[in-house]
């Protein structure tokens, strides 16, 4: 099984990326996250945003699996489906959900709200999906699962959970709501997914490995926004990271291949958070515009800023990436200089490459400069046509990094791409 994820906060390309690699693969399968994710796909110049549907989806004949890690809102679910109807064939023969993936309910989602406003000044930049409130009731042991649907206590179950919901409502925070028209929808939505095959996850994919079959494992948002191991607490609810995989699929560690790790030739990041390298000015501006920096699902304008060598060189050790794969190179090209933070000056003055336990502390970028390509590259299909200060860019990103770059995304489009390696599935 190959691993494919993104090294930065999110928002690196992976939908794309993913599309492209697909017909290398038997099973495409989401492992973590929920529909906070935006993975955007243009194709024939038609734009798609899938949330919860693996971006394999659109491959005939390729299985799409949604992983136990997921939490899964059942009406934006819904809502995908039906967005694909008359576009993609066979979209309930071949989209599986994993039996132990976690249901997020319409009190999850007031829960988030309600959370988020007590924070005040605070807030952490939730999308406001329920994605943390279901989180909390799965490591909890209250959660409700798409397992429990077909049971025949599942009304029995959702009511006692969203009783307990309303409690904290009330008590915790005080919070006025209205529940009754979303949770109709929400009832009428798991309706809709019995028609669906439920499996354990587990099983499907380790008999997919005995006999043969090429998976691969998609992950969501980013390595810099990982429970564990990102800018803490400005962060999402799951691993993000490729040991995410394994226990958002229920594989083991020992069929994991190849890891792919995608990154923008430049950095963003939505919400609240330390952003090192950030442009908070006309270029940082400059940079959204061109690269379209507004988001997937919740249309928020990203922050912009420099590539951060010191992150990426965090992620790309803490994912094993054995292969890179930059996106938005084509965005630099209006620029006739680029920087990259090579490490950064700690409050005392000293300098380090390492990511400092608390990156919020104030740490000020090292800088170093190399020109821009100003060259159109988006129609550029052939690497030996790059112009020769892209390719100087990603030599130094490689040599820098110690991982070879097997694709180099030049548009939002499927067929932007350049396969700079030779892409063998496994």
């Amino acid at each position: 099984m190959d691993v494919l994820l993104g090294l930065q906060w999110g928002d690196e390309g992976k939908g794309k990326v993913v599309d492209v690699l697909a017909p290398n693969y038997d099973i495409v399968a989401r492992f973590q996250g929920g529909p906070n994710a935006g993975h955007t796909l243009v194709i024939d110049g038609k734009k798609f945003v899938l949330h919860l549907i693996p971006s394999g989806i659109f491959h005939p004949g390729k299985a799409c699996l949604i992983g136990n890690g997921v939490v899964l809102d059942p009406v934006t679910l819904r809502k995908e489906i039906e967005k694909l109807d008359g576009i993609v064939d066979d979209v309930k023969d071949r989209l599986l959900i994993a039996n132990r993936a976690h249901l997020i309910l319409p009190s999850h989602k007031l829960l988030d709200a309600a959370s988020e406003q007590a924070k005040g000044d605070k807030k952490i930049g939730s999308t406001l999906r329920g994605i943390g409130p279901t989180y909390m009731d799965k490591t909890g042991r209250n959660g409700l699962r798409i397992g429990d649907i077909p049971t025949p206590d599942f009304l029995e179950k959702y009511q006692a959970l969203r009783h307990k919901h309303e409690t904290m409502l009330e008590h915790l925070y005080g919070y006025e709501y209205e529940i009754e028209a979303a949770e109709a929808e929400f009832l009428d939505a798991i309706e809709f997914l019995k028609q669906f095959t439920f499996v354990n996850s587990e099983h499907y994919l380790y008999d997919a490995y005995r006999n043969g079959k090429k998976v691969l494992a998609e992950g969501a948002q980013g390595t810099l926004l990982d429970i564990e191991f990102g800018s803490y607490p400005f962060v999402t609810s799951s691993n993000t990271i490729t040991a995410g995989a394994c226990v958002g699929l229920g594989i083991s560690p020992h069929h994991l291949n190849r890891v792919f790790g995608i990154f923008k030739a430049y950095c963003t990041r939505v919400g609240s958070g330390p952003f090192p390298t950030e442009l908070d000015n006309e270029m940082g501006e400059k940079i959204r515009q061109e690269g379209g920096e507004f988001g997937a699902t919740t249309g928020r304008p990203r922050r912009t800023g420099w590539l951060d060598l010191p992150l990426l060189k965090y992620a790309v050790r803490l994912n094993g990436v054995t292969d890179l794969i930059m996106t938005k190179a084509d965005v630099l090209s209006v620029l006739d200089e680029i920087r990259v933070c090579t490490a950064y000056r700690l409050p005392d003055g000293s300098i380090t490459e390492e990511v400092p336990f608390d990156l919020a502390a104030g740490v000020d970028p090292v800088w170093e400069s190399m020109p821009g390509w100003q060259t159109d590259v988006t129609a550029i299909k052939d690497k030996e046509k790059l112009p020769a200060e892209l390719k100087d860019y990603i030599q130094y990103l490689e040599k820098e990094l110690e991982v070879p770059l097997t694709y180099l995304s030049l548009g939002p489009d499927r067929e932007q791409i350049i396969e700079m390696r030779e892409m063998i599935a496994g």
